[in-house]
């Protein structure tokens, strides 16, 4: 027993002796892993200062888009060590009084919407002029620049717009209405008039009151039924997909349904063949990667895009890929 207990004295010692020298070689290695250990478990994979970001958009109330995309930048600024806070407004005025509040709190990055962009140009000046870093996320591409954010997290609109009229196209549609839900949006004005570009038939645009589900319903249905001949109708956000195909049932219309953006709902209406395509932007990126951008740039003054949008779409899903994303959708990642 003496002897068992002399040579697996040594052995531990060997052992200790050799883990001890292979830490000077792969400490760095270890170090890596356990950072990415800590993200994965919900804690800061970064040891930099815990700055704090603001993102402000022009959200409405009970806006599952906006969920994604607060999902990812969660996500983000938990690995970043980011104290993330989150405002938003639909008035595009009082979206800007919450910009001017995140410049008086002094917080060290700004990720802002500019869906309605004249309204916010004297707020963002006023954080570039107190030296806050602003990215714009989601509307907004075509005047980020020329507002002196860092770079612009989102889809084209306008290229958006253009892929769903070759779609259309491709699907033999003759006559379609496109929803816009949201009126001053400059977004949703590039999409409609990018779908008119490029799509060979005839499209008419249909102003709702996007806060008023039954009456985006009624206004459907209206439309369906004073022309029979619409063979399409294109929402431009989730929510409003359904409500579309609700109203194509009190229609008595067989008009095919297809929206922007993706949700579980949509994933599973695609798969069930009730709505035709959707068309994903990836909102949990443009979430997670405007915080990380912009922790990016407070830790190594990185700027990534080269003067270009970070474009995350546009993605066309139809009830082919629909299954494959079902998994993402049910979490609130897609």
């Amino acid at each position: 027993m003496a002897r068992f207990r002399y040579w697996t004295g040594i052995a531990l010692a060997g052992a200790l002796s050799l883990s001890l020298a292979g830490c000077s070689s792969t400490g760095g290695k270890r170090a890596e892993d356990a950072r990415n250990a800590a993200a994965a478990q919900g804690r800061a994979a970064v040891d930099t200062p815990r700055w704090t970001f603001a993102m402000i958009t022009h959200s409405g109330d009970g806006d599952t888009f906006w969920d994604i995309v607060q999902s990812g930048a969660k996500q983000a600024a938990v690995k970043d060590n980011i104290n993330f806070l989150y405002s938003h407004d639909a008035n595009a005025q009082q979206q800007a009084q919450l910009v001017d509040a995140a410049v008086d709190k002094k917080v060290d990055g700004i990720i802002v919407t500019l869906a309605k962009p004249d309204a916010l140009k004297a707020s963002v000046a006023r954080a570039e002029k107190a030296g806050i870093p602003v990215i714009t996320v989601n509307s907004g591409s075509e005047v980020s620049k020329q507002f002196g954010a860092l770079t612009h997290v989102g889809q084209d609109e306008s290229v958006a717009g253009e892929a769903v009229g070759d779609e259309l196209d491709r699907r033999g549609r003759k006559k379609v209405i496109c929803v816009l839900h949201e009126q001053g949006n400059v977004g949703h004005e590039q999409r409609c008039a990018g779908l008119k570009k490029t799509f060979h038939g005839e499209v008419r645009n249909l102003y709702v009151n996007g806060t008023n589900m039954p009456d985006v319903q009624s206004a459907v249905e209206a439309g369906l039924q004073a022309d029979k001949s619409i063979d399409a109708v294109v929402t431009l956000g989730a929510p409003y997909a359904d409500t579309a195909v609700k109203a194509r049932q009190e229609a008595g219309s067989s008009a095919e349904i297809d929206t922007f953006d993706l949700n579980a709902k949509v994933a599973s209406e695609l798969k069930a063949g009730t709505l035709g395509f959707a068309v994903d932007q990836q909102p949990y990126l443009q979430g997670y990667q405007a915080v990380d951008l912009l922790w990016l740039y407070k830790y190594n003054s990185d700027v990534l895009g080269g003067g270009k949008p970070v474009l995350t779409g546009p993605q066309i899903v139809t009830k082919d890929q629909a299954a494959a994303l079902e998994e993402y959708t049910k979490r609130g990642t897609r």
